[in-house]
């Protein structure tokens, strides 16, 4: 069998790792030119009931245990004055540690064979030659035929097409983010505020959030809810000026906190939250398949990059469990990932009408309590 995997994200590198540990050959075929084309992203808490599953399937627990970062699972939530309301620490047993996406994505990079990853490979299109086979065409001109097909490539995914109409929506948030480097020496009253964890400030409509992540740089996350017009009207073009906009809508918070947007080392870079339909599937299509955001995009919840990581674990284990009837594997697989995405989907839309319909006395305890609830969901899937 020929495994073709379109997308060298945590979801397409753990299936081709399991697969790789189970004797099945795959090729990975990524549109970056290289894996250090762009940052990677920031902090990421994986999961004890999903994402260290996948990592223990991959055989890496050990290699992951290496990567994180003590005493990161601390969290504080504080109001728009900076008073604490809600402190929890870090005393190592939390089920979810936190390491840094790019450290991540390297640790299975390094697992995989010497080119099994084709880097440069921006997909074009893709059609079904009948019988389960599938061409992929990529912007090169260069094709490749396979018999099994995933799509690993995200939310805007070429792949999906082939057994989906759906297309992303935007969900009404967006995030803003900037990085502060050194801030122990550099940004004194921010890094205090931060602590030695994450950071979370919500208020309706709103908030700031940050990581500390490695050594001592600070990772701020500007949640809006606005609609799209409203972000096209601010010029990111000019980091300064985009800045002073961004914090504007955060007049008479404490300075400490304001501080986490305007004194930002890195221009601010807009994150628009995208979500495919809740409960998201399609009918079997021989030969194809879909993991991670490509199949089941949902609004920022935490769970993207475990979900990612679980759907391809999982699927290889499919795969090996049933030698020469791939479609069986296929049917198997997708019927379990669709009813754990619809659950968790359905949940993280309860989880923000918990908090656009909760004042700003109360919505720090809606937080607390709907955070848990989502956990305990989870771990129910």
């Amino acid at each position: 069998m020929n495994v073709t995997i379109i997308g060298a994200g945590l979801g397409g590198l753990t299936l081709a790792r399991v697969l790789h540990r189970h004797g099945i050959p795959a090729t990975v075929h990524e549109a970056e030119t290289s894996p250090m084309a762009r940052t990677q992203g920031g902090m990421l808490d994986i999961h004890d009931y999903n994402g260290q599953l996948a990592v223990e399937a991959a055989g890496l627990t050990e290699r992951f245990r290496g990567l994180v970062l003590e005493g990161r699972q601390a969290m504080r939530i504080l109001d728009r004055h900076g008073t604490v309301l809600f402190e929890k620490g870090d005393d190592g047993t939390g089920g979810r540690p936190e390491v840094q996406r790019g450290e991540l994505r390297r640790m299975l990079l390094d697992s995989l064979p010497a080119g099994t990853v084709h880097w440069g490979h921006k997909v074009g299109g893709a059609r079904a030659l009948g019988d389960g086979r599938h061409e992929v065409s990529f912007t090169d001109g260069s094709t490749v035929v396979t018999d099994l097909l995933v799509g690993a490539d995200g939310a805007w995914s070429r792949i999906r097409p082939l057994l989906s109409a759906a297309k992303p929506e935007y969900v009404g948030e967006a995030f803003v983010e900037v990085y502060l480097y050194d801030a122990d020496t550099r940004h004194v009253a921010a890094a205090k505020a931060v602590g030695g964890g994450s950071l979370m400030v919500p208020a309706p409509g709103k908030g700031i959030f940050a990581h500390r992540e490695s050594g001592d740089t600070l990772h701020t996350y500007v949640s809006l809810t606005r609609p799209l017009t409203w972000f096209d009207a601010v010029d990111f073009a000019e980091p300064a000026a985009a800045a002073v906009r961004i914090a504007a809508e955060f007049d008479g918070w404490a300075p400490e906190l304001t501080a986490l947007i305007t004194d930002g080392d890195t221009a601010p870079v807009l994150r628009p939250h995208y979500s495919l339909p809740v409960g998201h599937r399609w009918d079997r299509v021989p030969g194809v398949t879909l993991v991670g955001d490509a199949a089941h995009l949902m609004p920022a919840n935490g769970e993207g990059a475990n979900l990612a990581m679980l759907d391809g674990a999982e699927l290889a284990e499919a795969l090996a469990a049933h030698p020469g009837d791939a479609e069986t594997a296929l049917a198997g697989f997708e019927r379990a990932m669709f009813a754990r995405s619809a659950r968790i989907a359905a949940e993280s839309v309860r989880f923000g009408e918990l908090l656009s319909g909760a004042g700003e006395e109360d919505i720090a305890q809606t937080l607390i309590e709907a955070f848990g609830t989502i956990d305990e969901a989870a771990r129910a899937s």
